[in-house]
């Protein structure tokens, strides 16, 4: 395990009650619903950012909100930090507990409560998969439009925590585009509505700063989400093109030119050898970048919007142009690109970087960044979210080598810098957690990061809400 990022030194006083924290929890919550022998805790130690791992003093999984309510009333009332979890699928390492930790698991709250199709809404409760969600009222013509690459596992409340996004952000946007309204429950057990079925709510927009929060203002138990009629038809097509950094140019132009497709995706070579191996796909292998740009609407309507985008790809010298011609077809184009960081983790480890930059910038951003992964001799596959800048560079290293790591690492932070020296920022969807915690004074001022961190101690004066992540360690207020 690497120690380049720090941790929060446990509360010893809290160490110190292990056992009476534990006693306490039982009475609580009933024993299917509480995790606390060390060999239970194992699958608990970390999530997706999988450098890092710390065991919880224990795990709480309520069922209700009235039982998350209690556990925080308790835990609040005796200073015992909290670390909300969904599906550990976080890439920053948002969901790592500490040693001193209770952590707060929302698996079990996994009910859909209501399908409101008048009013094109669904009422979930924060365990609820994402994917789920589209499931459950596709029959009836609609979807839930944030798609994550985990969307087949990860669930709402963590894409609520990490304001996630997906494919096809471009057109239908991010987890807070789609959000209107949640059940929260404040550290002090406060139960709380924010927004509802309404399409605006009165008063501040707190859902705004909730969405994103990254489980430091409260734990979400429900949402009411958006649901969006589906497309006429929907069509992706292949393009390929001799370098990144044309490709890169090509998608400034197609968005420049006030075409919103309803995605468009990137893979450099390596990405799509890794992905074609896996998926079979039929990704072109004798190309530099690929992008995958799907249109939808009525067949007139995606001819035309079709038309324009190969114009301008013509312009930037793109190699291949190919529609799908059937469903299946389609559906294997998109299984390789959200197999990608799965199939890539086939041949070696890898650190997800997410940085978003300016679509302007995104050719010198991808030249750069291959420059600086090989600096520190290592090997780099590009698979991201093109239309919005929200780059996903993967990073290939040897976990089982100590300084291959921290190469790894130190190649990501550098990588980061950069897109923040670009006009843009540290994070698109995976959320600061640890990984970028210490980055965060490369993006804002002191002014700043103490404005924020007023915000996040108006709801939890403690600092006991996942308290090791987001800001800085050095100069965070008293608790």
């Amino acid at each position: 395990m690497s120690d380049a990022i720090s941790f929060l030194e446990p509360r010893a006083d809290v160490l110190a009650r292990r056992a009476q924290i534990v006693a306490d929890l039982t009475d609580l919550l009933p024993a299917e619903c509480l995790v606390h022998e060390a060999r239970e805790l194992v699958p608990f130690e970390t999530d997706a950012f999988v450098s890092y791992r710390r065991l919880p003093l224990a795990v709480a999984l309520p069922r209700t909100t009235a039982e998350v309510s209690a556990i925080m009333r308790y835990c609040n009332r005796y200073g015992i930090p909290v670390v909300p979890r969904g599906a550990g699928t976080s890439l920053s390492g948002g969901a790592i507990p500490q040693e001193d930790a209770v952590v707060l698991g929302l698996s079990k709250m996994n009910s859909i409560l209501e399908i409101d199709l008048p009013n094109r809404v669904a009422v979930v409760q924060a365990g609820v998969t994402n994917l789920n969600i589209s499931e459950s009222v596709s029959a009836d013509g609609f979807f839930y439009a944030p798609d994550p690459s985990s969307q087949l596992a990860c669930t709402i409340g963590g894409n609520i925590g990490m304001n996630s996004g997906g494919a096809h952000c471009l057109k239908y946007g991010v987890t807070t585009n789609n959000l209107l309204g949640v059940r929260m429950v404040l550290v002090d057990g406060t139960v709380i509505e924010l927004g509802g079925k309404a399409l605006d709510a009165a008063g501040y927009d707190l859902l705004g700063l909730v969405c994103g929060h990254e489980g430091q203002l409260g734990i979400v138990t429900e949402a009411t989400v958006r649901l969006i009629a589906k497309p006429e038809g929907a069509r992706p097509v292949l393009f390929g093109f001799e370098s990144s950094e044309e490709a890169g140019a090509c998608v400034a132009d197609v968005i420049a030119a006030g075409i919103i497709p309803v995605a468009i995706e990137f893979m450099d070579k390596p990405a799509i050898e890794i992905c074609e191996a896996f998926a079979h796909a039929g990704y072109p292998l004798d190309v530099g970048a690929l992008l995958i740009v799907e249109v939808e609407g009525s067949e007139a309507e995606m001819d035309a919007a079709l038309k324009d985008i190969v114009e301008i790809a013509r312009r930037h010298a793109v190699k291949t142009v190919r529609e799908c011609q059937s469903a299946t077809e389609a559906a294997l184009i998109w299984k390789g690109r959200k197999s990608a960081f799965g199939a890539t983790g086939r041949i070696a480890d890898y650190i997800c970087m997410d940085g978003t930059v300016p679509l302007s910038q995104l050719s010198h951003v991808l030249k750069r960044t291959a420059e600086i992964v090989d600096h520190y001799g290592l090997r780099v596959a590009n698979v991201f979210h093109a239309g919005d800048g929200n780059m996903h560079p993967l990073i290939l290293f040897n976990a089982n080598d100590p300084e291959d790591a921290a190469r790894a690492e130190a190649a990501g932070n550098d990588i980061l810098r950069l897109c923040v020296d670009a006009g843009g920022c540290l994070t698109g969807e995976h959320g600061v957690g640890i990984e970028k915690r210490d980055l965060m004074r490369h993006q804002y001022s002191e002014v700043d990061l103490t404005q924020q961190m007023a915000a996040r101690a108006a709801f939890d004066p403690g600092w006991i809400l996942n308290p090791s992540k987001v800001f800085p360690l050095e100069g965070r207020p008293a608790a």
